[in-house]
Parts: C-alpha cells; structure tokens; sequence
C-alpha cells in the first residue's frame, strides 16, 4: 500500500491549523459566529496556498453539529463525512474537467434538493476554466440560490473569471505563505512525521516551496527519502555562476551537466528565471523575497555583481527562449544559444545587448564618480583673436604638439589616459605630481614669442575643486565669470591678445574706454590669480574702430593715349577724324591692298575723271 502524502496527512481540519492566512481565517470564523455567512464565495491565490481546504473546513463548519467559536468539532457524524467525502452536503467538482452547461445544468438541479444537513455546498474547484456559455448559466443561481445553498469557488487565475460572477461573489485573496511562518510548518510537520532534516535541508525545503505549502511539503518528503538536496538546484548555481563569470565555455557544461541527469530544457530555463527573479528583488524590494535571511543574502551577492541591468537582460532573454522552444525541434540548443549570449556579451549584437551594455558602462562611471575618481580633461583651447573655442577643440590642441616632439621615437603618442592625468600634449616632462604646483612658466629665457593658444594645454588635476595652473589666453571665458559687477561687463566681450607668461595684453571693444578699463586692473589681476594661480601685468588696448570697413579703391587717372596708340592696340576701334593729321608719305590702306592683289597692275591719277 502506498504511503500517503505528506500534504495529504497533514491537511488543516480547523480553521486554526493554517498558517499565514490570517484575514481569510478572520473573516470566514466571524461570519459563522455571527451567522452571516455569504451565499457565494470565491477565493483566489497561488497553488498550493489552501483555497480548497478552506472550502472544506467551511462546509464542515456550516453543517457540524457542535461547532466551538467558528470551528469545526471534527468528531460529529457530519464533519468524518466531509473529511472522508461522502457527505450529501458536500458535493465538489472540477471544473476543469466538467466545465459544460451540462455540469451547470445538474449542478443547479442538485442546489433545488434539500440535504441531511443545515446548508448543501458546492465546491467548483478551478472554476476559470467554465466556458462562456457554462458561466452565464451559473449567473442566476450565483444571484438567487436556495437559502440552504453556498457556493465555493476556487480559482488559480481570477482574471479569467468573468466579471458578472466576480461582482456576484465575495471575493477572498489567499496569499504565498510568509517564510516564517512557512518554515514553523515544516518544523511542525518534521516533528509530527519524525523525519530526520537538518538545517540545510530546511532552508533547501523552504526555497523549492516558494511560499507554497503544499510544493514545500512535496520537496520536504523528496528531501527526506533521498537524504540530501537534488542535483538539479547545483546546476543552476552552476550556470548562474558561470554567466557571472562570463564564462561561455563553464556555461555550457552546467547546462550538459543538467541535461545528463534529466533535465528539461524548459524547466531548467523556468529555475534560471526564478532564480533571477528572486536576485532582482533582492535588490529592489528584499521583504517581497520568500526566503530564508541566509537565502536572501546569497541572492543579494549575485545580484550586485550581475547589476540590475544584467539580471533584466538574463530574464528577458530567457523568457523569449522559453517561448521559441515550444514550436522548436530541438529546445536544448535554442537554451545553449541563449546562454552563450548571456555569458559573452561581445558575441551578441542585437540592439537590446547593446543598450544593456551602454547601461552597464554609465553604472561604472556613476561608480568611480561616487568614489571621488573622475577624469579631469583640460578646458577646450580658444583662439585668441575671437575668444571663442577654436576649432576642433581638445583635438586641434592635442594635434599641434611639436614636429621634434612628434618625429622622435621615444616620445609615445599622447592618449586620453596622458591627457587625464596631467600630460601636456608633446611634452617629455610629466605634470607635476602636487595639485597645488604651478605649471613651468610658458616664457623662454631667450624672450621668444609664446605658442599660440591651440598648441598648449593647461595641466588639470584629478580633483575639479583644486586651483590649477593655467594660460589665461586659454581661460578667459572662466577668469571673465568668476569677475563681478562692473568689471564682468566690461571684460566679457574683451578678448586676450597675447600672453607671454607675466605681460597679459587685453583687447577691449572699439566702444569701451580704455580708462574705465584701467580703473578695474585690480579685478582682472585677482580673477587671474585666482582662476589660473598666476600673478600678471595686465595691459589693455583698444580695438580699430574702422576694422572691418572696406573703403573705396583710388583711383588713379592714366594720360590719354594717341591715335596711334589706339589704333595700335585695337585697328578697329573708333577715332575722331578731327584729331588726324595729314601725312605726306602716307600709304592709302585700300591702294595698297589694290596693289597687293594686282602687282602688275599701274596706278593712273586721273582727278578730273567722269
């Protein structure tokens, strides 16, 4: 004979022996004291969370004959019946099995008949399996039944259940077990049942159930007769670790590993997503988390090495799996291909992977900024005729490091990390290693013109607060901010000229007097000091107040030109007969063509010819 089942033996018979489901308790004990228990209930919850039990107990107390404070007796004729199922009052069905209009039909038949007993019960176990036509017949029996009658119904997924019977019954949520109060039933049953458990096989026990009691009594008696926790739960350890890692290769092993011992694809997928769910709330909202403290704290160490970002990608990613593999020929390859991607985030580039990985970099840097590391790039290098960025920013400065500097092959090529940590472009030197230092004066002992603003670099330390050493030509822009009051607004649209190291040469606008500028020096010096950490003489000058203004192009008057000239230079162009003199030796143009095409011909002058 077989043994029977752990959540079979030890099924609640009074509304006292169960656990974590309080307000259910509360509210169907005051009813039957009070004798106002409803016509239709429906109760509503995960598996395994007592909602056809209940509905047991409740017909039990609505037909015992010596009911205590709204519980059963469990010794009177009537409640053995209902325990061993073969009270008239009691009549449960499935409704997953007997979900026609036919059922209905004989089930509103049976609720017209009276009963041995004060009240006939109905029990619809999954009642969201009824079709359309089955529910709108049980619609006017919900609304009006026999005053004996009392309906059950039991659903998994109360969504399904249409709205008219929802609005028709009262509507009782059962919830996952809390994990305290989970774990004091599964003492109670290994005391009562005098299993040999220990610790660990405890919190095993307690993490398969998930909050439901009957799963946790199902993995408590697995536990007990095999002595020791399944291989299958190693295996998802295995390959969370292995996507930590980023081990594709170790990644594929947990998942042969698994399939060897029997697994499915699809489930082992379900346990991965589980378990990724129980690491994402950890992190978010840890109370929500049914499971042991030592449980939660092993899922709190995976979820922040994989990170938020991680653990929604590994989900995400799954649960598409899990839904190809239910029309693919081969479900184990769809899963190893999904784990590769998890793991080896470089052989994936779907856009989602993409975007997941942008994440990850912004967290990094949300990081190092926390720690108090940060890049500290140099300003962008102005140009000092305009005062405005120049062209091609950090670039163009980066670029115009000298060609002695550029062509000797010790000197490396100037990289981001260089910049950030204080090199100049093109220099041998490496930047002082005191944030306070200045920089080396830019003046040459020979007094040579300085660089232009685009072939240097101000030296930045890694701290934006501490004062650096910098080229005010290149500065400008934060010395004329950091200034106040008057002296901003004469300075703002100012432009450096030139810089040489201690002379600072000022350009002020064609309209602003070089006397009221010379009156604020003293702020132009204290802004300087205090922005670039140099002492200076300032100079101004005053831009041309015609610069810009095209004039007119002299003109310069040539001496007429003879007709000989003219002529000379175009032999058509029009002269004034006036202004020909006679020439004794002149040669007659057409005389001479006449001449040139008849050189035998005589040239006769005749003047008094007709």
């Amino acid at each position: 004979m077989a043994t029977q089942s752990l959540y079979r033996r030890f099924r609640p018979r009074k509304f006292s022996e169960l656990y974590g489901q309080e307000h259910i308790v509360r509210a169907l004990r005051n009813a039957v004291i009070n004798g106002r228990e409803g016509q239709a209930y429906l109760f509503s919850g995960p598996r395994g969370t007592g909602k056809t039990t209940t509905a047991r107990i409740l017909a039990k107390v609505l037909n015992c004959e010596n009911p205590v404070e709204g519980e059963p007796c469990c010794e009177c004729d009537s409640c053995k019946a209902v325990e061993l199922g073969t009270s008239y009052d009691v009549l449960e069905l499935d409704a997953a099995s007997n979900n026609g209009v036919q059922e209905i039909r004989d089930i509103i038949e049976a609720a017209a008949l009276t009963s041995p007993g004060r009240h006939r019960v109905f029990i619809l176990d999954e009642v969201h399996m009824l079709t359309r036509a089955a529910e709108a017949a049980l619609l006017k029996t919900l609304e009006e039944p026999p005053a004996q009658v009392v309906f059950v119904l039991a659903t998994t997924d109360p969504q399904k259940v249409s709205e008219t019977i929802r609005s028709r019954v009262q509507h009782l949520q059962f919830h996952l077990l809390p994990i305290d109060e989970l774990e004091k039933y599964v003492r109670f049953v290994i005391e009562k049942a005098e299993l040999t458990v220990d610790d660990e096989g405890i919190a095993h026990v307690l993490r398969q159930g998930g909050g439901s009691a009957r799963d946790t009594l199902s993995a408590l008696e697995l536990v007990a007769a095999g002595g020791g926790e399944p291989e299958d739960a190693q295996h998802t350890e295995e390959i969370v670790r292995a996507i930590i890692d980023r081990n594709h290769g170790e990644a594929l092993a947990a998942v042969a590993r698994a399939m060897q011992q029997g697994r499915d694809a699809h489930t082992y997928a379900e346990d991965i997503v589980r378990l990724m769910r129980d690491c994402f709330l950890s992190l978010m909202s840890p109370e929500l988390v049914q499971l042991p403290e030592a449980r939660i704290a092993e899922l709190n160490v995976y979820a922040r090495e994989l990170g938020v970002q991680r653990i929604v990608r590994i989900m995400e990613v799954l649960g598409t799996t899990m839904v190809e593999m239910r029309h693919a020929p081969d479900s184990r390859l769809l899963l190893e291909v999904a784990v590769v991607q998890l793991a080896a985030p470089s052989f994936d580039d779907s856009t989602e992977n993409l975007l997941a990985r942008i994440a990850q970099l912004e967290e990094a840097v949300k990081q190092l900024k926390a720690n108090g590391v940060a890049a500290a790039l140099p300003p962008a290098p102005l140009d000092p005729s305009t005062g405005r960025a120049k062209i091609g920013g950090r670039a163009a400065a980066g670029s115009s490091a000298s060609p002695a500097s550029a062509g000797t092959d010790s000197a490396p090529t100037t990289s981001p990390k260089a910049v950030a940590s204080g090199e100049a472009a093109g220099a041998s030197q490496p930047a002082p290693a005191d944030p306070t230092a200045p920089t080396a004066a830019p003046a040459s002992s020979d007094n040579t013109a300085p660089k232009p603003a685009s072939e240097s670099l101000s030296v930045e330390t890694a701290s934006p607060s501490s004062v650096t050493s910098g080229d005010p030509a290149q500065m400008w822009p934060q010395i004329t901010d950091s200034m106040k009051g008057l002296a901003k607004a004469i300075f703002k649209p100012a432009i450096v000229e030139s810089f040489d190291g201690k002379k600072l040469i000022v350009k002020l606008p064609s309209n602003t007097p070089i006397k009221r500028a010379q009156d604020q020096t003293a702020a132009v010096t204290a802004a300087v000091k205090q922005i670039c950490g140099i002492a200076v003489v300032v100079t101004f000058t005053q831009a041309d107040p015609t610069s810009g203004i095209e004039r007119p192009a002299v003109v310069v008057e040539e001496a007429p030109k003879t007709i000989d000239k003219i002529v000379e230079a175009d032999p058509y162009a029009e002269i004034d007969i006036n202004e020909t003199i006679a020439a004794h030796d002149a040669v007659d143009p057409v005389l001479a063509a006449l001449q040139d095409s008849f050189p035998d011909g005589v040239v006769v002058d005749e003047p008094n010819a007709q």
